[in-house]
């Protein structure tokens, strides 16, 4: 059974940090891509990054303030997220999807974790 459980969320301050984590089971991270994408409220939910095992991918609006690095040992995938600015203020989701085809179209995407909480304000 495929399972996604995010963590690492929580209040910080703007030019702060945080490291999201989600943890898979189920399967085995090396043939999977991982997506984060986050919902803020009233909006769409938007792709964040992905990582797959040959190729990672940021959207325009985290390039250079977001890292996702993924440790198959532990089958667990990151997102380091720095810079953090109050428009990074959302529910950040993982998800994950078979192969190794990196994109940011949540439709593509199979499973789902529940989500973290990130709130950016002072």
């Amino acid at each position: 059974q495929v399972q996604l459980v995010e963590s690492g969320g929580g209040l910080v301050q703007p030019g702060g940090s945080l490291r999201l984590s989600c943890a898979a089971s189920g399967f085995t991270l090396d043939y999977y891509t991982i997506g984060w994408f986050r919902q803020a409220p009233e909006k769409e939910r938007e792709g964040v990054s992905c990582s797959s095992v040959s190729s990672s991918y940021y959207a325009d609006s985290v390039k250079g303030r977001f890292t996702i690095s993924r440790d198959n040992a532990k089958n667990t995938v990151y997102l380091q997220m720095n810079s953090l600015k109050p428009e990074d203020t959302a529910v950040y989701y993982c998800a994950t999807r078979r192969g190794a085809n990196c994109n940011l179209d949540r439709r593509r995407y199979n499973y789902w974790g529940q989500g973290t909480q990130v709130t950016v304000s002072s």
